[in-house]
């Protein structure tokens, strides 16, 4: 374009111009009148060189702008996550509102910066950590895996709710997943993802085999862990099986007092069968068993004939992840013929076709697992009772798997597909099984970047479509700029080149006054012109918020962290009444679908109770109701509260699960210590109680609100209902006030080490300003309460710590 417009003035502003342009008179060169001349050089001085001007600042507004986001987006840094960090960090926000600073207890005081846009584009979201090996977004998904657990391979349970527990990575209990891409990377084998588990049982110890998406190759190797505690934890041993080209779905199998693994290898265009020459980690090639590149293929001896079934896309007319064959011999060593009913499925994707792990036997019949492969690759397993397998028939229908199914969505580690699972059954009787799960759909990074190139190129194609609006409307071409210049002859009148040049010079003399015009339009100062380009850039606006939330938003999960390489759960505990009855089911709602949430407890103070079924949530939710209404109850002592770490957060504090699990994490580094969101510094002779703009400004604090709080409920209920804690505990009843001062009080006189630490939300929402129902609208009424409460509980309980600092953390999450 900027060069179609330069030759436009170098025409208009050059004294010659040469026939040969036109096809007609080579070689001539036609000299401008004076007249002529002049007019063209006014023309190109002032109307055609403005547009030139214009349009070289947008191309170098264009330029530089794209430089500053490369740059920005390189130099981009994440805060150190001590995770041992695989899944990424979240952008911290800021929270400003400015009512709440001074509104008790849920008052927060932050630092508006550059984080109130990110969150609004990125939403806090956990994004991936470009310095990191490993764990990098990838089309093909972010796979784990889970261990599971049952009497019945029909009902299985998943890790958590089997409460196995692990005090040294602060997991009570251990949660799904137990292997994740961290698993190899930590290990120095960077991994995008792993999936397709197999177990194999070897007395008390589990060794796991499944594919590991390499990051260094980009493609599939065959990875194997070690547990010894039944699948609580794992040991990542290396990598079993590397070839020069795509391994996964590693079938291992015992026979004849040998270990066999037959790994699927399509791209080699061959079914091969590996031996364990020292088991786990050595290999050889035993021998090709069928020259065929077939998928997923898993093997069972069922009534004295060795079967295999797997799947062929390469066969004519076959939809993808539809097909299913089967093939038998006397023998896994083969040699091997096919069933004649091939292939038993051939273009229904929901069907199950394609195998989703190792068929097993049950009460005498044989099970096969098979993948739902509608709407997504993996989207579900589906499980079939086999009921007739012959050489020439097979017949099998569908069963119920017994797993739930989350619905917790994205947050949820399995949330949005899982396809593969094996179930073994122990010398016990009991059964365990490895099952893979992934929080995205098939393709989901692709169609990030694709959503957020669109949304960035169309911000682009509105700059230049207003530069040259704005700049090409204001030159005129000349009529004689159109029509091909020849000498003029009877000759040239009747050849059709002359009616041709009419025709332009109507043409672009219509051009010209239609350009006029809306130049006119454009000029005019109304309210209509405004609209319009207010619109322009409004549009604009938004497809830059959509490109920046698409490429650097990550994939829409709050994810959990880890500690020690394995997750956990907490149970939240809030109390309440019935006029607040709307704002619970709201709480309810929106925690319910954090990842790392086991259960709500909802403590009743008063008033009619709701049943359980009367909310929204994707975890249980118990009413515990109250004798008497008393702050007391908030640390009652709940024996059917199974785990370890308890949240306890007021019914009308809303923040993202993101840092909800920012402070479980640290609550697990250090289960001893108090962990929350509200910083409070008390300190003065006599102690004064005062909001956080105060600690901000001391730079530092000794107290957390337990309005916000992660705790240890075994040390910290018991505590509270000691009977050193009952004169504070009648205080506490009689005021109906400053429980959470007195469990600051009893956490600091109950050990000399650190007691409490901070996190800083990204931002956090008081509800309760929408509503009427607020425990403490008098702010200084309920300071003065709290300060004498201080010097109760000082004098009982001795001192608070002296101060601790923001900003302690190298990730930066107590800033």
């Amino acid at each position: 374009m900027y060069l179609g417009w330069a030759y436009v003035g170098n025409r208009l502003l050059s004294a010659t111009v040469e026939y040969e342009e036109t096809g007609w008179y080579d070689g001539q060169i036609w000299v401008k009148t004076p007249e002529v001349l002049a007019r063209d050089r006014l023309l190109g001085s002032f109307s055609v060189k403005p547009v030139l001007n214009r349009v070289k600042f947008t191309l170098v507004v264009l330029a530089g702008s794209l430089i500053l986001c490369i740059l920005l987006y390189a130099s981009t840094e994440k805060p150190k996550d001590p995770f041992e960090n695989t899944g990424g960090r979240a952008i911290p926000g800021v929270y400003n509102d400015t009512s709440a600073r001074s509104f008790e207890p849920d008052a927060f005081c932050g630092e508006p910066d550059l984080g109130v846009y990110f969150w609004v584009v990125v939403s806090s979201f956990r994004l991936p950590d470009a310095g990191a090996a490993g764990c990098l977004p990838d089309g093909e998904g972010s796979w784990a895996i889970g261990m599971y657990y049952g009497k019945s391979p029909l009902e299985l349970r998943p890790i958590e709710l089997d409460w196995k527990s692990n005090g040294n990575s602060s997991a009570w209990p251990v949660a799904n997943p137990v292997l994740t891409c961290a698993t190899p990377t930590e290990a120095g084998y960077p991994s995008n993802f792993v999936a397709d588990p197999f177990l194999y049982v070897q007395g008390d110890t589990l060794f796991l085999f499944f594919e590991t998406k390499t990051v260094s190759t980009m493609q599939g190797d065959i990875g194997v862990s070690r547990s010894l505690d039944q699948g609580a934890t794992w040991e990542f041993l290396g990598i079993a099986l590397d070839e020069a080209w795509h391994l996964s779905y590693p079938f291992v199998f015992k026979y004849e007092n040998e270990i066999y693994m037959m790994p699927e290898g399509n791209k080699k265009k061959e079914l091969r069968l590996y031996r364990a020459t020292k088991f786990p980690l050595e290999w050889t090639l035993e021998k090709v068993l069928i020259n065929k590149p077939l998928i997923d293929s898993s093997l069972v001896q069922y009534d004295g004939v060795w079967w295999l079934f797997a799947s062929d896309f390469t066969r004519h007319g076959i939809e993808k992840n539809a097909e299913l064959e089967i093939w038998y011999s006397n023998s896994p060593l083969g040699p091997w013929n096919e069933h004649k009913q091939n292939p038993i499925y051939r273009s229904d994707k929901s069907l199950g076709a394609r195998n989703g792990g190792r068929l097993f036997m049950f009460e005498g019949s044989l099970y096969r697992p098979g993948q739902d492969c509608s709407g997504t690759y993996g989207r579900k397993v589906k499980l079939y009772k086999v009921e007739k397998l012959t050489k020439e028939e097979y017949k099998e229908v569908p069963v119920k798997l017994g797993i739930e199914e989350t619905k917790k969505g994205r947050n949820a580690w399995n949330g949005m597909r899982y396809h593969h699972m094996d179930a073994q059954q122990l010398a016990s009787g009991g059964w365990i099984a490895v099952m893979d799960g992934d929080r995205v759909p098939s393709g989901d990074s692709t169609r990030r970047s694709l959503f957020g190139y669109m949304g960035f190129s169309v911000a682009v194609a509105l700059v230049i479509f207003v530069g040259f609006v704005k700049g090409a409307i204001s030159c005129y071409i000349p009529p004689s700029f159109w029509v091909p210049l020849t000498r003029r002859s009877e000759l040239s009148r009747m050849l059709p080149v002359h009616r041709f040049n009419q025709k332009i010079r109507r043409y672009s003399t219509s051009v010209g006054r239609s350009i006029s015009a809306t130049k006119s339009r454009l000029s005019e100062k109304t309210w209509s012109n405004t609209l319009f380009f207010c619109v322009i850039a409004l549009i604009g606006i938004i497809n830059v918020c959509i490109a920046v939330h698409f490429l650097f938003g990550g994939n829409g999960a709050e994810e959990a962290y880890t500690h020690q390489g394995q997750h956990s759960q907490f149970t939240m505990v809030t109390m309440t009444y019935e006029a607040r009855l709307w704002n619970l089911k709201l709480f309810v709602e929106h925690y319910s679908r954090c990842e790392s949430v086991r259960e709500i407890v909802v403590v009743w103070n008063k008033g009619n109770h709701p049943t359980s079924d009367a909310f929204d949530s994707t975890v249980p939710v118990r009413i515990r109701v109250e004798e008497i209404n008393s702050l007391n109850n908030r640390f009652r002592v709940d024996p059917l509260i199974k785990t370890r770490a308890v949240l306890e957060l007021d019914d009308d504090i809303m923040m993202t699960c993101s840092d909800i699990e920012k402070g479980f994490k640290v609550w697990r580094e250090h289960p001893e210590r108090m962990v929350g969101f509200y910083p409070r510094m008390i300190d003065g002779n006599p102690l004064q109680y005062r909001n956080e703009r105060y600690a901000r400004g001391k730079k530092g604090y000794n107290l957390i609100l337990t309005g916000a709080a992660f705790m240890n409920s075994e040390f910290a209920f018991r505590k509270y209902w000691s009977d050193e804690a009952k004169e504070g505990r009648d205080y506490v009843h009689k005021n109906f006030n400053c429980e959470d001062l007195l469990m600051n009080f009893l956490y600091a006189n109950a050990s000399s080490e650190r007691t409490v630490e901070y996190v800083h939300p990204a931002w956090a929402i008081d509800t309760s300003k929408l509503s009427s129902v607020a425990i403490s609208r008098d702010t200084q009424k309920h300071y003065d309460i709290r300060t004498k409460c201080l010097a109760k509980f000082a004098s009982i309980y001795g001192p608070l710590p002296q101060k601790w600092g923001f900003g302690m953390r190298e990730d930066g999450w107590d800033k």
